[in-house]
């Protein structure tokens, strides 16, 4: 082919050059939490993520313990999954083994770190106090976002929800932002905390988004913070957001309007079926409009990095013990269906709902280890398998992998010793599906054996 067909081909190219590597460029070197708590904002304190974890270990001893529970978890996932993972199903005492060590898991994870990211709520949770309270409880709660750093198992992660930039709460929602990051930035030495997370609520149309990087900015410039150093999340409750009256998707355009400061997309669960008419009873993470809002938000957020998470189920396990395992049965089942949809956060609003929280992902990262680990290592190795994987697909094994590691359903031997890759080679080959800086060819595959 002549140099001159080349060059024409590379200048026709050159805006789709640009968006893939701006637009979409992949995976952040980022953690993403497997849920979001959220607490009202004048009920925080530095002390709540592991009060929350007593009260959720708490909980299940009364139910009948940990195992039982397990046990109970892991019946209902290999049902749901028509024993997917292995052709012969499994003794009793292989459940029972299971349910031993995935309790054992989960018990430490409630110990450790109860709350992977904390949402102090000033939005719903905190509703119309007036200014004088809000401001109070705002100044209270940045004190207590940056003390709780110090405190063993505090959230990687921690932030406000504030009132919508909708014309009634914009002024009050604004000043909450002002006041939270002002304090903070005064209690922790004039720098912002790693993890830090501001929420904007009921977006309805990309002037809004616009609106709030306007308003990022401006503190920015006010604290001499770095040009870029505030972010935030966006939650999809309305349908404005989801199909504009042009007939488009604006969620698109919402993460352009971000400028690259929006870090996750949040669905939320009630207000969108509201806005809808879906009468109460039928409101749920999982009716047919959950699920169209939420297909659209993976479409949007897919190879850009921005993160998505689900929303919550108002079934709360409290009451007597059947009341209870019936909510357990149901949140696990729920947490289990977004994780097999490609979502991998959710939000929970109650310490009892932690042990399915972690019980259903743990046993999720778990259910499919062997497999998923035994392809990867087959692809490094290129050693001839049944399964012939794409690069594509590699990456993705190693995602899976990696999110299991992370939150604590795996340990770095558990994968280490299936896969011949150390933790680190196997968050970069999850994040950019390599292992040297090259994809990984038949050479690269060698080098590695």
């Amino acid at each position: 082919m002549k140099q001159s067909t080349l060059d024409d081909i590379d200048a026709l190219l050159t805006d789709t050059d640009e968006v893939l590597s701006t637009r979409y460029p992949g995976d952040r070197d980022v953690r993403q939490p497997i849920h979001t708590v959220y607490v009202p904002g004048h009920q925080v304190t530095p002390t709540l993520p592991r009060e929350w974890g007593e009260q959720a270990l708490a909980a299940v001893e009364a139910g009948g313990g940990m195992v039982q529970l397990a046990e109970r978890v892991i019946v209902a996932s290999r049902k749901e999954m028509g024993e997917s993972f292995g052709a012969v199903p499994p003794s009793l005492h292989q459940v029972a083994r299971e349910a031993e060590q995935l309790a054992e898991a989960v018990t430490t994870k409630l110990a450790t770190e109860p709350i992977e990211d904390l949402r102090i709520d000033f939005e719903d949770g905190f509703g119309s106090q007036g200014d004088a309270a809000e401001d109070a409880a705002v100044i209270a709660a940045a004190r207590t976002a940056v003390a709780g750093r110090a405190e063993a198992g505090a959230p990687a992660f921690v932030g406000i929800r504030f009132k919508s930039l909708e014309a009634a709460t914009r002024a009050r929602g604004l000043r909450t932002v002002d006041l939270f990051v002002t304090e903070v930035l005064a209690a922790n030495g004039g720098a912002l905390p790693t993890g830090l997370v501001l929420t904007l609520p009921k977006v309805s149309t990309v002037d809004q988004v616009s609106a709030m990087v306007l308003a990022v900015r401006s503190l920015e410039e006010e604290h001499g913070l770095p040009a870029g150093s505030i972010t935030f999340e966006v939650q999809v409750e309305t349908p404005q957001i989801v199909l504009g009256a042009d007939g488009t998707v604006p969620l698109t355009r919402t993460l352009d309007a971000g400028q690259g400061r929006i870090t996750s997309l949040h669905y939320g669960t009630y207000d969108y079926s509201a806005s809808l008419g879906i009468a109460a009873a039928y409101q749920s993470m999982e009716h047919p409009v959950a699920d169209f809002a939420k297909n659209q938000m993976l479409l949007a957020v897919a190879g850009t990095g921005v993160h998505l998470s689900d929303g919550s189920t108002n079934i709360l396990p409290v009451g007597d013990p059947e009341a209870m395992h019936q909510a357990w049965s149901l949140h696990a089942r729920l947490v289990r269906r977004h994780l097999r949809r490609g979502i991998y956060q959710g939000w929970d609003m109650h310490p009892h709902q932690l042990p399915t929280r972690f019980l259903a992902t743990f046993r999720f990262y778990r259910e499919g280890l062997e497999l998923a680990a035994a392809r990867l290592r087959n692809y490094v190795h290129a050693t001839d398998s049944a399964v012939l994987d794409e690069p594509a697909t590699a990456k993705a094994l190693a995602r899976y992998l990696s999110r299991g590691l992370t939150c604590g359903a795996h340990t770095p031997d558990d994968i280490a010793e299936r896969t011949d890759l150390s933790a680190g080679d196997l968050e970069l080959l999850a994040r950019t599906g390599t292992l040297t800086g090259e994809p990984l060819s038949t050479t690269t595959k060698e080098t590695h054996a």
